[in-house]
């Protein structure tokens, strides 16, 4: 008669093969999964990039109201200039091309930096977009916006 064979040690591991693992209803703790820190259409959702890029469209549209020409020209937000740059430029104007419009690109992060607040980040990304958008019409920034340099 054969004797039984003996249950393996608990350090050993099983033979037997493991099903599929079943999704997680609870964490860890008994408690239920997470969820959304914040609901999409609440503000605190909203990056601190595409809160740059909406400050910088509420910018463009206060100017092209008096100058309908810019709706020719691409606005673009970048995070830093590259690397060819001497000083750090807070945005820069590209005329246009026969292949290509004209462009005005806002830096984001050398503008956050140089500002403590919303407020003040509103402000000077509205100068830097007069500035480039002077330099692009060839006028001076008081001329594209008579308010410019006053806040």
């Amino acid at each position: 008669m054969d004797s039984p064979v003996p249950p393996p040690h608990p350090s050993e591991p099983r033979s037997e093969p493991r099903s599929e693992p079943r999704p997680r209803r609870r964490d860890r703790h008994g408690r239920g999964m997470r969820g959304p820190v914040a609901p999409p259409q609440v503000p605190l959702s909203a990056t601190r990039a595409e809160n740059f890029r909406d400050l910088v469209q509420d910018s463009v549209e206060r100017l092209e109201r008096r100058w309908p020409q810019l709706a020719d020209v691409d606005f673009m937000v970048l995070d830093v200039p590259g690397p060819q740059e001497e000083t750090v430029p807070l945005g820069r104007a590209v005329s246009a091309e026969k292949d290509r419009p004209a462009q005005i690109v806002i830096y984001r992060r050398p503008v956050e930096i140089r500002t403590k607040n919303r407020d003040e980040r509103a402000l000077l990304v509205h100068e830097v977009v007069v500035e480039q958008v002077a330099e692009l019409l060839g006028l001076s920034p008081e001329s594209v916006d008579p308010r410019y340099g006053q806040d």
